[in-house]
């Protein structure tokens, strides 16, 4: 970094307080530096791990010791200094809480100053356009911004943690669960020098603030020029007694519970959570470690002090706020619902995404959400600005797929961020609709506080601006032990069974990635080699399993086909050595290669065009096993004195649903002895054609359509054939077992 590269600019804030800001070219890598020193002080990592056009940002942003710290416990508002140049600061924040109304318990010393909130006055009326200006620890907030507002500046301004329970300051629900008072349910903090990196532009900088404080009351004027930037560092994390985890079926329970207020008509839906526990003795390592297996719109870590940090990957926007205040203001949000796991590859991934999209249920789900957004803006928003700009598009995560809405309104002039922020609180998509209700039914029915868990971590700019995401996929560490809370969207007809498998479905990713952070440090501390990387040299990585078609030679037949090089694929991915040669060979060629197996391949015309019975012969008077795809079914069925008839219309690249009946090769393939699979032909035979072959699959037909076969077999000849494609995407799901299975049975 060459300070001789800095521009520096000027600008003064309503307090008076002059800000000099100087911002310098780096390297990128100084934000790797800045996640290993946040384990050690206090300070903060966000990045969006992914990016959705229109929808998610392209930064990655850090700091470290910032200079004060806002928090709340209930309706105390603390700030703290945390060295000389917080100090400096202290009194321009403490004026500015002195601004609002009926504050009590005024404490002020050298490194702190607090205020108490009044409750609002029960019997005050007031409209649901005024309950986001009712006081609350958001009024405190309100006057700290507007003290400070720098609208020259983007990145200056409060960066943290909004806990769960600062709800309860905006609608009356009463408390069931015992709370500790040391909790806090806010903590911002305000750094003096942040790293952003903007990936687009391929840009890292360095914003570094030095502050001068006018005089008055009594003081003379101060600056931070030249003062240390350090503060002091946290407690190192110590690893104490990992708690248990729910009782299998406890979360089952509350579904049903909750099923009973649908059917009263209290809910439309509610998302109940619990938590899971695991060890985490390096929240930097697991940080990195998540950000690599998990990527999310919303990765954060936070050092928030007092033994607390808050590591996530969240795939939820909460609240963005952008543009000028008092110029109509665009409120956006992303609210998720709609879940399935991934697939196995794309081709599971695509047929998840359809059965998703088709779900009533999930569609509902989403739908109810959305609705309630809208009317969140509807509070705050100029009529007729909230639009859905999305409707369920697909967000793909590193074990789950999401439906997700976008939406956006514009803020009404005299309304701001904080506003905005306020009557979305909090998402329906972490608590329910209606929403008070909904909040009710978890008070009531969770066995803990949520703390941080359905909060928000982001942002609350100077300018004006905010970025918030909602805290979900999130692990609140505390004492070395990870919290993971999550929970599930409920309705009328959920499953209870089913809905406690995809919380604990979605915490997968959180537990399995702190287990490995731990791994790895055990790896280190005994001077290993972490996990993942090559095996040590004195202990030799086990042998793999013996593929099926190992030491097998298989000679593919090939029909001028278009899908022979995907089949003769697969048969080598299960070990055998292929040969492929073209129709029409001498016979002499199968006594050369001496094939434990024979694949004829699909391809166009009928089985005569390639004189199939020839080599069919051929193959028979060598015992030789046989495989058939498609036209090689055909040409072994009229080998055998059977019939073939022709579609009345042709079926290419079309899916089908093959019913297995019996037989060795299709076996345990599929559910409930079915499967889907592409079809490609127009030649076909029914069962009553067929001649010395056991029909071992039909394709599902509807009531007084043809049975066609799929599939048919010789157990003792050792001759398989299908009439479906398993090498298509198509038949994605069995393909590979198949061409597994028949090379198992060529050897028997």
């Amino acid at each position: 970094m060459n300070p001789s590269d800095a521009q520096t600019t000027t600008y003064r804030t309503p307090s008076g307080v002059t800000v000099h800001r100087s911002a310098t070219p780096c390297d990128p890598e100084i934000l790797t530096e800045l996640v290993s020193s946040v384990e050690y002080r206090r300070g903060g990592v966000l990045s969006s791990g992914m990016e959705y056009p229109g929808r998610y940002d392209r930064w990655h942003l850090g700091y470290v010791d910032p200079c004060l710290e806002i928090s709340t416990r209930g309706r105390r508002v603390t700030v703290t200094a945390f060295n000389a140049r917080g100090r400096v600061l202290l009194p321009v924040l403490a004026e500015a809480l002195d601004t609002v109304p009926g504050a009590s318990g005024r404490e002020q010393g050298a490194d702190r100053v607090a205020v108490t909130v009044p409750e609002p006055d029960p019997d005050a009326f007031f409209t649901e356009e005024e309950r986001s200006r009712r006081p609350s620890v958001f009024t405190a907030l309100r006057a700290v911004v507007a003290a400070l507002r720098s609208p020259e500046d983007p990145n200056l301004g409060l960066y943290g943690a909004f806990g769960y329970d600062l709800a309860f300051q905006f609608e009356p629900v009463q408390q069931h669960i015992d709370r500790d008072p040391a909790d806090r349910d806010l903590v911002l903090h305000l750094p003096d020098a942040i790293v952003v990196r903007d990936r687009k532009r391929e840009t890292c900088v360095r914003y570094t603030y030095e502050f001068t404080v006018p005089a008055g009351d009594g003081r003379p004027e101060a600056a931070t020029e030249g003062l240390p930037r350090e503060t002091e560092p946290t407690p190192p994390v110590v690893a104490t007694e990992v708690p248990p985890g729910p009782l299998p079926g406890s979360y089952a329970e509350v579904v049903a519970e909750a099923k009973k207020k649908f059917r009263r008509g209290d809910l439309f839906e509610v998302v109940p959570g619990h938590r899971t526990y695991a060890r985490c003795s390096s929240p930097a390592r697991f940080y990195e470690l998540l950000r690599g297996r998990n990527p999310a719109p919303y990765e954060f870590f936070f050092n928030l002090g007092e033994g607390e940090y808050l590591v996530g990957a969240s795939p939820e926007m909460f609240v963005r706020v952008t543009g000028e205040p008092g110029t109509g203001q665009r409120v956006e949000t992303c609210p998720i619902s709609g879940t399935i796991r991934r697939g196995e590859d794309a081709l599971g991934d695509a047929e998840n995404i359809q059965e998703l999209l088709s779900s009533v249920k999930e569609k509902s789900e989403l739908t109810m959400c959305t609705d309630v957004d809208r009317n969140d803006k509807s509070r705050v928003c100029e009529p007729g600005s909230v639009k859905v700009i999305g409707r369920r598009q697909i967000e793909m995560y590193s074990r789950l797929i999401h439906t997700v809405d976008h939406i956006e309104g514009t803020l009404r002039r005299d309304f701001d961020a904080l506003d905005a922020f306020l009557t979305h609180m909090w998402a329906v998509t972490v608590t329910g609709a209606p929403k008070t209700w909904a909040m009710r039914f978890i008070e009531q029915h969770e066995t803990s506080p949520r703390r941080w868990y359905g909060g928000a971590v982001g942002v609350v700019n100077f300018d004006g601006s905010m970025n918030t995401g909602l805290t979900l996929r999130t692990a609140h560490i505390r004492d070395g032990v990870a919290a993971v809370r999550v929970g599930a969207t409920l309705l009328y007809d959920s499953d209870p069974e089913a809905e406690e498998k995809e919380t604990f479905l979605k915490a997968r990713a959180l537990l399995e990635t702190l287990a490995l952070g731990e791994e790895a440090l055990e790896a280190e501390r005994a001077g290993q080699d972490a996990p993942g990387r090559e095996e040590s040299a004195n202990e030799p990585a086990p042998a793999p399993a013996e593929q099926p078609g190992a030491g097998m030679r298989v000679l593919l037949v090939d029909h001028e086909d278009s899908f022979v090089n995907t089949l003769a694929d697969y048969v080598r991915r299960h070990g055998a050595e292929v040969t492929t040669v073209r129709y029409g060979f001498a016979p002499e060629l199968l006594d050369r290669l001496a094939p434990d197996l024979v694949v004829l391949s699909p391809g166009p015309g009928l089985p005569v065009d390639f004189a199939m019975s020839d080599v069919l012969d051929a193959l028979a008077a060598r015992r030789l096993p046989v495989f058939g795809v498609c036209l090689g079914l055909q040409g072994m069925v009229e080998h055998a004195g059977g019939e073939l008839r022709t579609l009345d219309e042709p079926v290419h690249g079309k899916p089908g649903r093959v019913r297995v009946s019996g037989g060795r090769l299709l076996s345990g393939m599929g559910e409930d002895g079915a499967f889907p699979a592409a079809r490609y032909h127009s030649t076909y035979s029914t069962p009553d054609l067929v001649k010395h072959y056991d029909v071992t699959a039909v394709l599902d037909r509807e009531a007084g359509e043809e049975p066609v076969v799929m599939a048919i077999e010789d157990p003792v000849a050792r001759w398989y054939a299908v009439q479906f494609h398993p090498e298509s995407i198509l038949t994605a799901g069995v393909g590979e077992g198949i061409v597994s299975r028949v090379l198992e049975l060529a050897k028997r």
